[in-house]
């Protein structure tokens, strides 16, 4: 399926970078919508992967201006959101638009583009707590709890996407060909 947009989205630590390096490796020839945040990088992050990264400031002037097609305030009162122009190259680009995005922007994005779909990706939460806890070694317990609450707050909206893929520990290339499936695109 060329010059398609699909949304994969999920809480933290439900494995929708996997899955979507995942389908990389599978060869699904796809382009990233890639999203621009305030947040700082983390170690092995670069500018434009997976993230576009911009301080504070910047942000807002982009907002301000009217730049973006879609942004939120997140995580630790991080800003996220995609810019007009970048949604412009991936839908010009002929191939799999991958669009990763929280549930406010799944919101958002299906109101702009009512004909797009939006794949969840979930896990039990007990493994997507014990994933956020591997990840971001050293947090603290509150961090965790807040990331645990906003996970909860997310799955509120499940009725927003059109196909959930459960990612459970041990099952990622199950994912990875359920989300294929959904894509309707052949391994190669």
């Amino acid at each position: 399926m060329q010059n398609n947009l699909f949304i994969i989205s999920g809480p933290s630590g439900a494995g929708e970078d996997s899955i979507i390096q995942g389908l990389i490796k599978n060869g699904v020839i796809l382009e990233r919508v890639i999203t621009s945040t305030s947040r700082n990088m983390r170690s092995g992050e670069v500018n434009g992967n997976p993230y576009y990264f911009l301080s504070r400031e910047d942000f807002k002037k982009k907002i301000d201006n009217s730049e973006f097609f879609e942004w939120a305030k997140e995580y630790n009162n991080n800003y996220y959101g995609v810019t007009n122009d970048e949604i412009k190259r991936v839908e010009r680009c002929g191939k799999v638009g991958i669009w990763k995005i929280g549930y406010k922007g799944v919101r958002t994005a299906k109101k702009l583009l009512p004909d797009i779909k939006a794949i969840l990706i979930n896990a039990p939460l007990i493994q997507i707590e014990a994933r956020i806890r591997a990840r971001d070694k050293g947090v603290s317990d509150e961090y965790i709890a807040e990331r645990m609450m906003y996970t909860k707050e997310w799955l509120e909206y499940k009725y927003l996407y059109d196909y959930e893929v459960v990612n459970s520990n041990g099952n990622l290339d199950k994912s990875i060909q359920a989300v294929m499936e959904i894509l309707d695109v052949k391994k190669t």
